[in-house]
């Protein structure tokens, strides 16, 4: 990823090299800039140099200590001049309007640094970076660091044994490729605010949970297709192995299938039979790891022509040693092979004076003497070049195939991506099957109306006992709820599942209730559990503090927010004050 910040705004970008995937964004305060980095949670951030810094070229965004690895880079690289012009020459392009970014200087200046900081580091990999995509954070519902956490959504706290919990991600998580996987993980990070692109993906979940005869099919189908988007991106950046050539192939084999399977339900999968045709005709059925044995008999005839004379020359030596003894009448005479000399004739020193006057002495033993022929040299020669000619040609014929699968690469990911759509979609309504979820009513309305609503992850948990589902009403003559009860009562659970059931539905996800009417929610809000935070010197109260000031701030007439015991971090007197 790139960070940048003229003191104001923020601009963000990043990109994956093992799927091609490439975005940028320009965020109107660097707080939300700061929350949008921690979300894509990059291995690697550029920034501006700590010189250019001090000199206000940029502001250091704040994370927390050991979670993300800042590379500095100097500052020239961030100017929008040589960004644009880095970007452009990238794409091929004369202007970056198509890509959404005319209005987003800060947007294009991270990206242009990626494209320059790569260029410099790993030029291979540009090639996987075929666009770039501009989009909005205001696109996604906002969720802070703490409410990931408070939330558990890709991961859970460990349990009191040490082991890892249950994450809502683990629950939903039925996908059967890991295309799909990574897509319901970015799903999960960015729920949507548009209502009509919610209904959508409710809509394809509905489709596979009506039809559940086509959504066991559908997931029988895709356990077959392998990591098809990486592998293609492999290709295309000149590092595929033969196996990433066997994953498009078996990849592409199954869409015709999966499409018949779909007919008119408004899924479009483009099955390139161009591409499977070379594939299918070029690569052996269980091809070695490298070359020889990659290439399939009957695809090059130079490689056949090479191949046979090869065979022919081991047939040759083969029966040599039979051949010599019948003609020289010498029954102790044997071929032999060592990296030194190469293909020999041994013969015993009884038999010397026997030795055909073609022998010429290559070694002397103490019990033998070691020959070569003429014509044994040249059939040795034959077989050795064989060899290396043989990995030379298959070498270059991969190559070439790459280059035809690369040619097609823009079609062979919009598959990929789609084949990841529908697997997300079928994992959704699996789940929503075999745990009585529903499909939520979305409205425009600032309401929230849920019936039997029960906590995803929680239930899951249960084994012995039932959970026992709760209503929550929100409307305009109800804002607030004070809930209150003993001690393991359940009102933190309470409390997270409407938080959960809520993103659930913005996700486009069926949802753990008998009925949900839910008005969209732009912001999550927790303030859930007490921990100190040793790193940065904050007490258990000040983070509590710390994280309510955050809400405050930043909460709407849209935001649901969810406070679990503010105050208890201190005494009992000024807590109960805080609250």
């Amino acid at each position: 990823a790139a960070w940048l910040s003229d003191g104001e705004h923020a601009g963000v970008a990043y990109a994956d090299i093992t799927t091609g995937e490439f975005a940028a964004t320009q965020i109107e305060t660097i707080g939300a800039g700061e929350q949008e980095l921690l979300r894509v949670s990059p291995r690697e951030c550029l920034i501006g140099a700590e010189s250019d810094l001090r000199r206000g070229a940029g502001v250091r965004p704040n994370a927390p200590a050991g979670q993300i690895h800042f590379t500095p880079i100097p500052a020239w690289k961030f100017e929008i001049a040589n960004a644009k012009q880095a970007l452009l020459d990238h794409f091929q392009v004369s202007t970056l309007a198509g890509f959404g970014l005319d209005r987003k200087p800060l947007a294009v200046r991270a990206a242009g640094a990626i494209i320059q900081y790569l260029k410099d580091t790993q030029p291979g990999a540009l090639a996987l970076l075929t666009s770039l995509r501009s989009y909005a954070v205001s696109e996604f519902m906002a969720l802070d660091p703490a409410t990931r956490r408070n939330l558990e959504l890709l991961d859970a706290r460990r349990d009191t044994d040490g082991s890892r919990g249950v994450s809502l991600l683990s629950v939903l998580d039925k996908t059967q490729t890991a295309m799909g996987g990574r897509l319901l993980r970015a799903w999960l990070s960015q729920p949507l605010l548009d209502r009509a692109a919610i209904e959508q993906r409710l809509d394809r979940v509905q489709q596979f949970y009506d039809e559940a005869l086509l959504r066991a099919k559908i997931r029988e189908l895709l356990k077959s297709i392998p990591d098809f988007e990486r592998a293609v991106n492999r290709i295309v950046g000149g590092l595929a192995s033969p196996r990433d050539l066997t994953a498009v192939r078996v990849a592409l084999e199954n869409v015709p299938a999966i499409q018949q399977a779909l007919g008119d339900r408004g899924w479009q999968l483009e099955t390139a039979p161009d591409v499977l045709d070379i594939l299918q005709r070029a690569i052996a059925d269980e091809p070695a790891s490298s070359p020889p044995g990659v290439i399939r008999p009957g695809f090059s005839a130079e490689l056949d022509g090479i191949l046979s004379a090869s065979r022919n020359a081991k047939e040759w030596v083969a029966n040599l040693e039979k051949t010599e003894r019948e003609r020289t009448g010498i029954r102790s005479l044997k071929v032999g092979y060592n990296k030194v000399f190469g293909y020999y004739l041994e013969v015993t020193h009884t038999h010397t004076p026997a030795v055909p006057d073609n022998y010429i002495r290559k070694q002397t033993l103490t019990n033998a003497e070691r020959y070569i022929t003429p014509e044994l040299k040249e059939y040795e020669t034959l077989i050795l070049n064989a060899e290396e000619r043989v990995v030379e040609v298959e070498q270059r014929l991969i190559k070439e195939v790459c280059g035809q699968v690369a040619a097609r690469s823009r079609l062979l990911l919009e598959t990929a991506r789609t084949l990841a759509q529908i697997d997300v979609a079928a994992a959704l309504a699996e789940v929503a099957a075999l745990n009585k979820y529903v499909r939520p009513e979305m409205t425009d309305e600032n309401a929230l109306h849920i019936t039997g609503g029960r906590h995803p992850v929680v239930e899951q948990t249960l084994s012995d006992t039932r959970f026992v589902p709760n209503d929550v009403t929100f409307d305009e003559d109800a804002r607030i709820l004070i809930v209150t009860g003993p001690n393991m009562a359940g009102k933190s659970t309470y409390l997270r599942q409407v938080a959960l059931i809520v993103l659930l539905a913005q996700i486009g996800s069926f949802v753990p209730a008998e009925r949900a009417r839910l008005g969209l929610v732009d912001r999550i809000f927790t303030r859930i559990g007490a921990h100190d935070d040793i790193a940065t010197g904050q007490s258990t109260f000040m983070v509590e503090m710390v994280e309510t000031a955050n809400i405050l701030h930043h909460a709407t007439a849209r935001s649901l927010i969810v406070l679990d015991e503010v105050g208890r971090g201190t005494s009992t007197y000024d807590g109960l004050s805080i609250a």
